[in-house]
C-alpha cells in the first residue's frame, strides 16, 4: 500500500505543474509593462512631455497649487509651481539643478543641495524605470507578489545604474505601475520609507501616463496628491528652458492656486 501510494505520488508530481510555474518571467513581465504603456517605439519618438495641474500644498486650508511639469531627454526636467502671485521653479540640466523659492523669501537663484543633486541625478526619464531598463543600466529583479489597495501586484527589485535599489509593483491584470519607493525623507530625526503611487492612467498620443500620483511617507498621516490635467507631449521646447534660471522666467503666468 505505501508503495502503491509512492508511485501515485510521483505520478501526481509528474502531472501537476511545479507552484509557481505559470507565473510569467522577469522579461515577460516588463514588456507587458512596456506594451501596456503604449509600446517600446511609441515611447522612444516621446522626446518631451509637460504635465499640468495642481498639486497639494499641505496644511489646514487643503490648498492646491497649479503646477507645470516639462521633461526632455535626456534627463531635463523644468518644474513650476503657482503659489498666489509668486512662482517656485526647479530646474535641473541634464548635470544640474537650481531653485527659485520667493514664498520662502529667497528670490536669488540656488544650487541643489547635494542631496537634490543625487535624487535628481537617479531620476529615470519622463518613461519610467522599465521602458528600456537596459539600456538605462537598470537591473530588474523579480521579488515575488504582493497586493496593493487589494490588488495582486509583481514586487520588482530594481538596481538602478548609480547602484541605489528600489522597489517596482507592477499589476497582474493591467500589468501598468501602481506603486514605487520614492526618495526616502528625514524627519523627526529618523529616516521614513516613502511611497509613491500611481493611479488614473489615460492613453496621450500613443503612450499610457498616469494622471494621479500620490505619495506617502511612513508614518505621516497626510499625504501628497499630484493631480494631471493635461499632457502635452513633442511640443517645440528650447533648452534654455532647462538652464540656470533667470528671476524674470521665474515669474510664469499660472493661474492662482484653489482651496478645496
Amino acid at each position: 500500500m505505501k508503495r502503491q501510494l509512492f508511485v501515485l505520488g510521483c505520478l501526481a508530481a509528474l502531472i501537476a505543474p511545479a507552484a509557481g510555474a505559470s507565473d510569467l518571467t522577469v522579461a515577460q513581465i516588463v514588456d507587458k509593462n512596456v506594451a501596456a504603456r503604449g509600446g517600446l517605439q511609441n515611447w522612444r519618438a516621446v522626446s518631451n512631455m509637460t504635465l499640468a495641474g495642481e498639486m497639494d500644498a499641505g496644511g489646514k486650508q487643503d490648498t492646491r497649487l497649479p503646477f507645470v511639469w516639462t521633461m526632455k531627454r535626456p534627463h531635463k526636467s523644468r518644474l513650476e509651481i503657482k503659489f498666489y502671485d509668486q512662482t517656485a521653479v526647479q530646474v535641473y540640466d541634464g548635470k544640474q539643478g537650481w531653485k527659485v523659492r520667493p514664498f520662502l523669501n529667497r528670490n536669488d537663484v540656488e544650487p541643489y543641495t547635494t542631496a537634490e543633486a543625487k535624487s535628481a541625478a537617479g531620476w529615470q526619464e519622463l518613461d519610467g524605470p522599465l521602458v528600456d531598463s537596459a539600456a538605462k543600466g537598470i537591473k530588474v529583479e523579480l521579488a515575488g507578489k504582493e497586493a496593493v489597495e487589494g490588488r495582486d501586484n509583481y514586487k520588482l527589485r530594481l538596481t538602478l545604474a548609480n547602484g541605489n535599489q528600489r522597489n517596482l509593483w507592477v499589476d497582474t491584470k493591467t500589468f501598468l505601475e501602481t506603486k514605487m519607493d520614492g526618495e526616502p525623507r528625514r524627519m523627526d530625526g529618523r529616516i521614513r520609507k516613502v511611497a509613491v503611487f500611481y493611479r488614473d492612467y489615460k492613453r496621450v498620443d500613443g503612450v499610457t501616463v498616469p494622471y494621479t500620483l500620490e505619495t506617502v511617507v511612513d508614518g505621516v498621516k497626510q499625504s501628497h496628491k499630484i493631480s494631471v490635467q493635461t499632457v502635452a507631449i513633442n511640443k517645440p521646447l528650447d533648452d534654455a528652458l532647462f538652464a540656470k534660471p533667470q528671476i524674470t522666467l521665474a515669474k510664469a503666468a499660472l493661474p492662482a492656486p484653489k482651496t478645496k
